[in-house]
C-alpha cells in the first residue's frame, strides 16, 4: 500500500513536452524579428543617405537654372534698352527726312515760279523784237538762266540743316554746292586721335571715332572758345557762330573711320558785325 502514492507524485512533476516547442518556436521568433529589425535601420540608412543626394542634386540644378534665369533678365534688359535707343534714332530720322522733304518742295515751288515769270517775260520780248540780234541775244539768256535753274534743282536732292543750309555727304556734293557760290567750303581729313587740324578759321581736335555706329567725338575751338561735341553722327551739321557774324559756320563729318574723320566746314561769305561766337 505505501509505494502507490510515491509514483503518484513523480508523474506530477514532470514538465510538458509542449513547453520546450513554445519556448524553440519564440526563439526562432525573436531571431526572425531582430533579423527584419536589422534589415529595416539599414535599408532607412541607404534611403537617408540617397534623399541626401537628390537633395544636393536638385541644390545644384536650382543655383544652375538661378544663375541662367538672372542672365536672361541681363540679357533681356539689354536688348530692351538698345531696342529704345534704335527707335528714339528712326524717329528722329524720319523727323528730319520730314522736314527736309517740306524745304524740297518749298524751293522747287519758287524755282517753277521763277522759271515761269522767266517764261514768260522772255516771251513778251521776243514780241517786241524786230531784228536778229536781239532775238539771238535773248536765246542766250535763256540758256544761261535755264543752266543755273538745272544746276539749282540738281542741289534739291540734298537735305537741308535748321539753318537751310545744303547738307554734302561727299565731295562731289561740296563740288556741287562750291559752284552755287552762296557759301566758302573747306574740306578736312583728321586721321589720328589727339590731332588737331585748322580748317577755315576753326582748329578741330579729334578725340575719338566709332565707324561701327558712325559716330564720333570732336573739340572746335572759335574765338578763343572751346566747344565740345561728344557722339556726333555722320552727315549730321553742327553749327556756331564767329564773332562778327550773322549767319552761321557749319561743320559736317562724311565718313568715320579708324581714329579717321572726313568732311568739310561751310563759312558765309558775307559777314556782319553782330552775334557774338556761340556753340550748338
Amino acid at each position: 500500500m505505501s509505494d502507490e502514492p510515491r509514483d503518484a507524485i513523480v508523474e506530477e512533476a514532470a514538465a510538458p513536452r509542449w513547453m520546450g516547442l513554445v519556448v524553440v518556436v519564440l526563439a526562432i521568433i525573436s531571431l526572425a524579428g531582430l533579423a527584419v529589425g536589422w534589415t529595416a535601420s539599414n535599408r532607412e540608412k541607404a534611403f537617408e543617405q540617397s534623399l541626401g543626394m537628390q537633395s544636393q542634386q536638385f541644390k545644384q540644378t536650382s543655383d544652375v537654372f538661378s544663375q541662367r534665369l538672372a542672365k536672361s533678365e541681363d540679357t533681356n534688359a539689354q536688348l530692351q534698352g538698345e531696342l529704345s535707343v534704335v527707335t528714339d534714332k528712326m524717329k528722329l530720322t524720319e523727323s528730319e527726312l520730314t522736314r527736309a522733304r517740306v524745304q524740297a518742295k518749298r524751293i522747287k515751288d519758287e524755282d517753277d515760279k521763277q522759271l515761269a515769270d522767266l517764261q514768260n517775260n522772255v516771251s513778251g520780248e521776243l514780241a517786241t523784237k524786230a531784228n536778229v540780234d536781239d532775238v539771238t541775244k535773248l536765246g542766250t539768256d535763256v540758256d544761261g538762266v535755264k543752266t543755273d535753274l538745272d544746276s539749282t534743282k540738281s542741289s534739291l536732292n540734298l537735305a537741308r540743316g535748321e539753318f537751310g543750309t545744303l547738307i554734302a555727304k561727299n565731295h562731289d556734293d561740296i563740288e556741287e554746292l562750291q559752284r552755287l557760290g552762296e557759301r566758302d567750303y573747306y574740306e578736312f581729313t583728321i586721321d589720328k586721335k589727339g590731332q588737331r587740324a585748322k580748317v577755315g578759321g576753326v582748329m578741330v581736335e579729334l578725340h575719338s571715332a566709332n565707324p561701327k555706329k558712325n559716330l564720333y567725338t570732336v573739340a572746335l575751338y572759335v574765338d578763343d572758345a572751346r566747344y565740345d561735341k561728344k557722339n556726333r553722327s555722320v552727315n549730321e551739321p553742327i553749327y556756331f557762330f564767329t564773332a562778327g557774324s550773322k549767319a552761321p559756320v557749319e561743320f559736317v563729318v562724311n565718313q568715320v573711320g579708324k581714329d579717321k574723320i572726313t568732311g568739310y566746314l561751310s563759312a558765309p561769305k558775307v559777314s556782319s558785325t553782330h552775334a557774338p561766337a556761340s556753340g550748338n
